[in-house]
């Protein structure tokens, strides 16, 4: 609605921003959370698609020209894309790390597994992963008011005297009593390990991108330089010229006033 409004307004310029700005705010969802929905950067492609075909169409037979002009760059917009990119690489790593259990799978294959001190991980590897990551709790250690539920409930005809919990902590009987256990900070090391090492390996792969795809050419940066020499040298040679142009009138005039004084 709001670009259809915009598409009438007599200053094309608003028009223009307020495109950068849906594309932005698109490219801010889709990186962001791709964690989250792999999907989006496919439906954001399709979509790019299909609405460049339909402005195609608008500017070919339903708008009237617009007026061309030049520009560096598009401003501020790319250093709001930078910006959105390293936050997205951030969340990101978060969210791999935190909310999936890649880190913990790899904790326990190569730390308390099975294979545990053979520098290997396999599906072998893994016997007993469910176990070890769930906690025990003593039903009796709930409070008086949620106590009689847990005791009126029964399995296999026996009252629920334990249950069990994801989470990394000692159990009821132990001398700290639901504290956090070793492979809790071994996971939580592991976790912050790899946020460190995914960011930082992005960063490298996006800078050596960036140097071996540049922005402008090489030869285009060159010509570049050349005109802005080529224009400083015309603009020096101009104004060498007027220098001595006027110091040339100045003693032409003092040689007339000094003729004319008695």
């Amino acid at each position: 609605m709001l670009r259809s409004v915009l598409a009438y307004v007599p200053d094309s310029r608003w028009y223009i921003h307020i495109n950068i700005f849906f594309t932005v705010l698109q490219f801010g969802f889709t990186t962001i959370f791709v964690a989250a929905f792999p999907l989006a950067p496919l439906l954001a492609l399709l979509n790019n698609i299909i609405e460049i075909r339909l402005d195609a169409y608008k500017f070919i037979s339903q708008w009237r020209r617009p007026l061309a002009s030049r520009a560096k760059d598009i401003g501020i917009w790319y250093g709001i894309l930078e910006g959105i990119g390293i936050l997205s690489v951030i969340t990101n790593a978060f969210v791999i790390a935190i909310t999936s259990d890649f880190i913990p799978r790899l904790v326990y294959a190569y730390k308390y597994g099975p294979c545990a001190g053979q520098g290997q991980a396999g599906e072998k590897c893994m016997v007993g992963y469910v176990n070890a990551s769930l906690s025990v709790f003593q039903v009796s250690d709930f409070e008086n008011r949620s106590d009689s539920e847990f005791h009126a409930r029964k399995f296999n005809g026996s009252p629920v005297k334990y249950c069990r919990y994801r989470d990394y902590r000692d159990p009821p009987h132990a001398s700290e009593p639901y504290a956090y256990t070793l492979q809790f900070w071994h996971v939580l090391a592991a976790r912050l390990a790899f946020i460190i090492v995914f960011e930082h390996m992005v960063f490298c792969i996006k800078n050596l991108i960036s140097y071996l795809i540049p922005d402008l050419p090489k030869d285009l940066r060159d010509r570049m330089r050349r005109e802005k020499y080529l224009i400083q040298e015309m603009m020096y040679e101009a104004e060498l010229e007027r220098v001595q142009k006027e110091k040339k009138e100045r003693k032409k005039n003092g040689k007339c006033q000094h003729n004319e004084w008695p």
